[in-house]
């Protein structure tokens, strides 16, 4: 089966609309490494409160063990994206003042990194949407979607701190679900596989036709999906975390981020949308 008939102009990366939904470190205020909470685990090495720096961030902003990250026990930290949030925070709606040099900012910094790393999410997700063939009865409502979650991430800082972020997230949710129906009625065999939430964790899934399946927040955790068959498969939410990706065809699957790839598991035989990238962790 041919990939998923997209709309011109959102074959590649480049030119998928999604650049600045991309995280760029080298223009952030380490964000993520201050304003998130660290639990130690097989994820973290340390525990960290919210906005407490996490002890390998530099005075540059730059995390000192970033090429090790995986090897001195911070596996998570390779899995996490801030879809551009980032940089978008410390830019534009802090207009470029970091919390060291205005330390009395440091806290709204914080408050709203978060709110705009879930819209950016969002963003993610509509800009796909927008660029789905099948979906092209939805496309005019998927543009006001758009324009109006870009708007919302233009707003202020104590605007943005107020927002509810949820309520928006919810009306997004149902448009992206009635655009994945549209999407996934063109696979074989629909009906057979709707996995909604299921608890598929370390399911053996080995070589499993799963094109058109609905796998929204999904439990896959360390599932055994080598050589599986995932076109067209709804992935939003989808946990993989050490799940079995080597030789499976991922091409095509609908809202499928670069944070999910990270926590799989894959080799050079596992195929991935052109707008993902392969982790360096993966077997070659």
């Amino acid at each position: 089966m041919p990939d998923i008939d997209r709309a011109p102009g959102t074959d590649h990366p480049e030119s998928d609309g999604r650049a600045g939904l991309r995280a760029d470190c080298g223009n952030c205020f380490g964000l993520c490494c201050v304003a998130l909470t660290l639990t130690r685990s097989a994820d973290f090495a340390i525990n960290k409160d919210a906005g407490k720096p996490c002890r390998n961030l530099q005075d540059d902003f730059r995390c000192g063990i970033h090429t090790r990250l995986r090897s001195e026990g911070f596996p998570g930290c390779t899995v996490y994206d801030c879809f551009g949030a980032g940089q978008k925070v410390s830019g534009e709606t802090f207009g470029g003042r970091d919390w060291r040099s205005a330390p009395e900012s440091a806290q709204r910094m914080f408050e709203v990194f978060p709110v705009v790393r879930q819209l950016h999410e969002l963003l993610w997700y509509l800009t796909e949407a927008a660029g789905l063939a099948p979906a092209r009865s939805l496309h005019t409502e998927i543009g006001r979607t758009l324009d109006e979650t870009e708007r919302l991430t233009r707003l202020d800082a104590d605007a943005l701190a107020e927002l509810d972020v949820a309520a928006h997230r919810d009306g997004v949710a149902a448009l992206l679900s009635r655009t994945s129906e549209l999407v996934r009625a063109t696979a074989p065999r629909r009906k057979k596989r709707n996995h909604r939430g299921a608890d598929l964790v370390g399911a053996r899934l080995r070589g499993a036709d799963l094109r058109g399946g609905d796998l929204r927040g999904a439990l896959l955790i360390a599932a055994d999906l080598t050589g599986a068959d995932l076109r067209l498969a709804d992935l939003i939410g989808a946990d993989f975390r050490d799940a079995e990706l080597s030789g499976a065809d991922l091409t095509g699957a609908l809202f499928l981020t670069q944070s999910q790839v990270n926590a799989a598991r894959g080799n050079g035989a596992t195929r991935l949308p052109d707008s993902l990238s392969r982790p360096s962790h993966w077997e070659r």
